[in-house]
């Protein structure tokens, strides 16, 4: 069971951050979702797009404390950690 948990916070943290990361690009930008991918991949921005996207990461991880669902917050903490290695190597 707390392993299933770790995941679930895991899945959490990488849908909170590509929800993130897409709202800011169809609101601040006038790119379609992939596009801009595509755009700021190519600028070396993408990195800084995750980062803004982690945003929702933060609200998660409160709401998931709020419900004593600790072992759910420490999944998104691991989405956010493998997300900045992943961006280091983008």
């Amino acid at each position: 069971m707390n392993k299933i948990d770790l995941l679930t916070g895991f899945i959490i943290g990488i849908l909170a951050s590509i929800l993130g990361s897409y709202l800011f690009i169809t609101f601040f930008t006038d790119f379609t979702f992939i596009n801009g991918i595509q755009i700021m991949r190519f600028e070396g921005k993408l990195g800084k797009i995750i980062t803004l996207g982690s945003i929702l990461d933060l609200v998660a991880f409160g709401i998931l404390l709020k419900l004593n669902k600790e072992l759910m917050a420490r999944g998104v903490v691991l989405a956010v950690i493998i997300m900045t290695i992943v961006s280091l190597f983008i």
